[in-house]
């Protein structure tokens, strides 16, 4: 009675062992649709603007992702999204310069670019965001870069717009 006792309580803790080993793998995924959305508010595009929009399960660095690409009048984008969690662990994209001054904009200064940069990446801090002038004129543009989360971003941003026009995030381990 005891021997069987024993061997029920041994099956049921591995039971409950396998089920929270699998919680992880198990997890619910997002959707494409949320993958999408994601990449579009991320990238400050209008659903209406993208075309060409490609979709694909893939893996990167270990994480299952979407990897989702589009296209637009002003530019190509290409990002991939953590199935699990939603998360943006790479992008890259750049907008078409003939179009920047089109999409509009108002004038920035440096901290107020960083700002624009602290606020597309979640938690980052202030301190961290490294940004330079470069250039003069029509070429006048801010270059910086930010270490968060294990991801690094590289970015350009217009002065005269504070539009973001070329952005980068790679996730490195």
């Amino acid at each position: 009675m005891k021997v069987k006792l024993f061997a029920g309580a041994a099956l049921c803790l591995a039971l409950i062992m396998g089920a929270g080993a699998c919680a992880p793998l198990c997890a619910e995924e997002i959707s494409r649709e949320h993958a999408l959305e994601t990449a579009l508010k991320n990238a400050d595009v209008p659903r209406k603007d993208a075309y060409n929009v490609k979709i694909e399960r893939d893996e990167e660095k270990g994480i299952a992702v979407y990897k989702i690409e589009f296209e637009t009048r002003y530019g190509d984008y290409g990002f991939e999204v953590a199935r699990e969690s939603g998360r943006i662990i790479g992008a890259d994209y750049e907008v078409d310069e003939k179009w920047l001054h089109a999409l509009g904009g108002s004038p920035v200064s440096i901290d107020e670019a960083k700002r624009i940069v602290q606020k597309k990446v979640s938690g980052s801090r202030f301190k961290d965001i490294r940004m330079r002038r470069e250039g003069g004129g029509h070429e006048a543009r801010y270059e910086g870069e930010l270490f968060h989360e294990g991801i690094k971003y590289e970015f350009e941003i217009d002065p005269k717009t504070g539009r973001i026009f070329d952005w980068n995030a790679d996730l490195r381990g």
